[in-house]
């Protein structure tokens, strides 16, 4: 019975010297640059459904992937921390054929790791888009820091409640809170109600801080690169919070920036928005391509 209610895979398993990450690509490869996505936290390659669709529509190759324990990936060592999941990042890569310079787009948490993979690589970087995304600066902010802690105590509370399987029953109602297509909402409510996706999703928040530290011990981005920031809701009363997400693009000398007041930091990536995102995808994209 357990075997039979698996669903079916998208995408591919990649080795990565001994456990595998799942890897979902679309579009074709046209000799530009690739367009790869890191989920925000408790997030997966599914959260990105709506835009690798809409981009695959219009040509363009990206693919995104389930960080080590998170949806259909085997799980990696301790600690799951910035550094640890950007080296697993880059052996997927490295490994999948899908070749590089590319364009990195993270949501929330993931522009954490957006630092690390550019500052340490940044031969393999076209250029960014950061969604909503959080950076190693906002870590010092004593507010900031406050939140963090209190979500990194909220995650484990949220694994030890999926483990228990008090999350199945929610998951066809609340299991999908982006508004994604039907394939990628079907993972998404899977991963919602499975305990070891939210207990490894837990452990990387709970490394939020040191992620922090690592990314800033990094260069910054180099403003040759394009890099795209696009945000959600209301702007008025967050006006410093705004200053800390759009300082990369605004060091850029190719900048991006939009606000999408009616989307909410997970619709943003749903059906309903997704073309925003595409729009910022594709201004890097078409920026690089003159850089190079």
């Amino acid at each position: 019975m357990s075997a039979a209610s698996q669903t079916p895979l998208r995408g591919r398993m990649i080795d990565i010297g001994g456990r595998a990450l799942h890897m979902v690509c679309a579009g074709p490869q046209d000799g530009r640059p690739v367009v790869v996505f890191e989920a925000g936290a408790f997030g997966l390659s599914a959260d990105w459904g709506a835009v690798q669709a809409r981009l695959a529509d219009r040509g363009v190759r990206s693919c995104a992937y389930d960080r080590a324990g998170l949806g259909r990936s085997d799980p990696g060592p301790r600690p799951r921390d910035g550094l640890a999941v950007t080296s697993d990042f880059e052996k997927m890569l490295a490994a999948s054929g899908e070749p590089g310079p590319y364009i990195f787009v993270g949501h929330s948490m993931a522009g954490l790791y957006g630092r690390l993979f550019a500052g340490r690589n940044p031969d393999k970087v076209a250029g960014l888009v950061l969604v909503d995304a959080a950076t190693p600066e906002a870590a010092d902010s004593a507010i900031a820091r406050t939140w963090i802690g209190r979500f990194g105590t909220a995650s484990k509370v949220a694994g030890w409640t999926a483990s228990t399987g008090l999350f199945k029953p929610l998951s066809p109602w609340m299991g999908d809170r982006i508004g994604l297509p039907p394939e990628a909402a079907r993972d998404k409510r899977r991963a919602f109600a499975s305990g070891a996706h939210n207990r490894w999703a837990a452990e990387e928040v709970t490394q939020w801080l040191t992620a922090s530290k690592q990314a800033a011990e990094l260069p910054g981005y180099d403003p040759a690169w394009p890099v795209a920031v696009v945000t959600a809701g209301p702007s008025a009363g967050r006006e410093a919070w705004r200053e800390v997400q759009t300082a990369p693009a605004r060091a850029s000398s190719s900048p991006f920036i939009a606000n999408v007041d009616a989307a909410g930091h997970a619709t943003l990536l749903g059906e309903a928005f997704a073309d925003e995102i595409v729009k910022a995808v594709l201004f890097v994209r078409d920026a690089a391509a003159v850089k190079s």
